[in-house]
């Protein structure tokens, strides 16, 4: 799947939102060994929430919610370090919990959220969007978790603040030797100092391991089938689960679907189309609205001063916040986050606005929000981890010489996002650990189904991907849903047909139709 320089965008929307806002194959079935058993008969101890970790992105800790229940307790599950070897190390994996605020007879069970990323901390995420879930915590806990390598979660490491801030200042889309050359060796240094500072956890990050963990964790909570909401990477997340445990899969939703079928290329191309396809509908957007657009007499126009723009900021960065520069790279991936999300469309217009009078800062803040990086200058641990997962997921291994042979292909599919999803791409080159597969394994004859949601306008997570899922999971598991709309995901949008969709299946077991269109 894509990455652009330092970050893959495949799911971080919800996650940086948390960062942004304030400032602006193991075999199916079950294990048997004496470790595995005494692990599912630990019992959590659920405490109050300690602020965020750096790893997990720092921040107060988390405000109740309102109504009963409503107060966030933390705990601590122990995991094998290696699922292959259930009888040695452990890890600590962290999660969050807010109690049903419904009568208990109605409650359903736990909702695990995973939220995507790969690399999102779910302990922190799920407090910031707790609210929007209130009427699915009438019947279950909500809960979420730091997956392995992520937050407090046996975090991977890989770089300090200040070499991270220089790592992803980097040119991503090189003009010549010289900058390919600095590229690839700023990547080539990113890696080594991953397996220097992360050697033990590296190996064990892959998807399947995370899978295993969930089951784990559905067993530790007492619930006998796995109730789960996954959004982006989460929904990969998800169809690996449901592959390798199918008898236990309960009310599941997947919203903002990744393409299982697709190998790391394929992912990257597509997303080269759907950010297009988004800037070009933000354009159109733009320009229709009833007063002036600030950035273009025109759709095209809107487009063309960005392109310019961009172009100009290859060779003479402007002040973005002191004393970084905003580069091509930083703005482009600034331009990328602000697409996640409609609702983020009047930051691009701002941002672009105030860029075009020589003052980065709201380009630059988008795209700390896209890295992990606080105001204060802290990363959380989202890139490290992003790539490490990625990279244990993913077999292919590109070089510069398979980017050059790709580049007409990713140029035709977007002007502006093309090169930089392109060389994206060499991400994982030289990387330690060897990736696990093409691409996962989603097949899950006999789940119970899952509702898939695919939306026409998500940039990160093409609509395609949607369908793919629905057929790979098998017939009868996989149930289409399409939300006619713009951004990455749909339940979050607040269409009332969706979220009906969703309420009637998690809360009350409905299965909507499959081919339910939403607008």
């Amino acid at each position: 799947m894509p990455q652009p320089f330092g970050l893959r965008l495949r799911a971080v929307a919800l996650t940086v939102c948390v960062v942004l806002l304030p400032a602006l194959l193991a075999g199916c079935g079950e294990d048997d060994d004496d470790q595995d058993r005494d692990l599912a008969r630990q019992e959590l101890d659920w405490k109050d929430c300690p602020a965020p970790s750096e790893a997990q992105g720092g921040g107060p800790a988390p405000s109740p919610l309102p109504g009963a229940g409503g107060e966030w307790s933390c705990a601590t599950l122990k995991a094998p370090l290696d699922w292959d070897d259930p009888e040695g190390d452990t890890i600590d994996l962290a999660l969050i919990r807010a109690r049903a605020s419904g009568p208990s007879g109605e409650r359903v069970g736990s909702l695990i959220f995973n939220f995507g990323g790969p690399g999102g901390s779910g302990v922190t995420t799920l407090p910031a969007f707790g609210e929007e879930y209130g009427t699915l915590r009438t019947r279950y806990d909500l809960v979420s978790f730091d997956p392995r390598g992520v937050g407090r979660s046996a975090p991977v490491k890989c770089q300090d603040d200040r070499q991270l801030d220089a790592y992803l200042q980097q040119d991503a889309t090189p003009d010549d030797d010289a900058e390919r050359a600095e590229l690839l060796s700023g990547t080539k240094e990113f890696n080594a100092d991953c397996e220097e500072n992360s050697e033990r956890i590296l190996p064990h990050v892959r998807t399947t391991d995370a899978a295993r963990d969930l089951d784990l964790m559905r067993e530790v909570l007492g619930d006998e089938r796995l109730h789960y909401f996954g959004i982006s990477y989460g929904t990969e997340l998800g169809g690996v689960y449901a592959h390798l445990f199918p008898e236990k899969v309960g009310r599941a939703v997947f919203d903002a679907v990744v393409d299982p079928t697709q190998t790391a290329e394929e992912g990257s191309l597509g997303q080269a189309r759907g950010f297009q396809l988004a800037l070009d509908n933000y354009a159109e957007d733009c320009v229709s609205l009833t007063e002036e657009c600030a950035v273009g007499d025109s759709a095209q126009d809107v487009k063309d001063r960005i392109a310019r723009f961009l172009k100009d900021l290859d060779s003479r960065p402007i002040p973005g916040i002191f004393p970084r520069e905003l580069t091509q790279t930083a703005a482009t991936n600034g331009i990328a986050q602000a697409l996640y999300s409609q609702d983020f469309w009047r930051f691009l217009t701002d941002g672009l606005e105030q860029a075009y009078d020589g003052d980065g800062t709201i380009l630059m803040l988008l795209s700390d929000s896209m890295n992990g990086r606080s105001e204060n200058g802290e990363y959380s641990n989202l890139v490290a981890a992003n790539t490490a997962i990625n990279c244990a997921d993913d077999k292919p291994r590109y070089g510069p010489e398979d980017v050059e042979r790709e580049l007409p292909a990713f140029r035709a599919a977007s002007a502006l996002f093309g090169e930089y999803l392109a060389w994206g791409m060499t991400g994982c080159t030289d990387w330690a650990v060897p990736g696990a597969a093409d691409h996962p394994d989603v097949s899950a004859p006999g789940a119970a189904p899952i509702l898939v949601i695919g939306n026409t306008g998500d940039p990160a997570t093409p609509y395609e991907g949607a369908r793919r899922m629905a057929e790979a999971l098998g017939e009868g598991v996989g149930v289409e849903l399409t939300f006619r709309g713009q951004g990455h995901g749909a339940y979050s949008s607040g269409n009332r047909c969706v979220q009906d969709a969703v309420h009637g299946y998690l809360l009350d077991g409905k299965v909507p139709a499959a081919g339910t269109v939403c607008s």
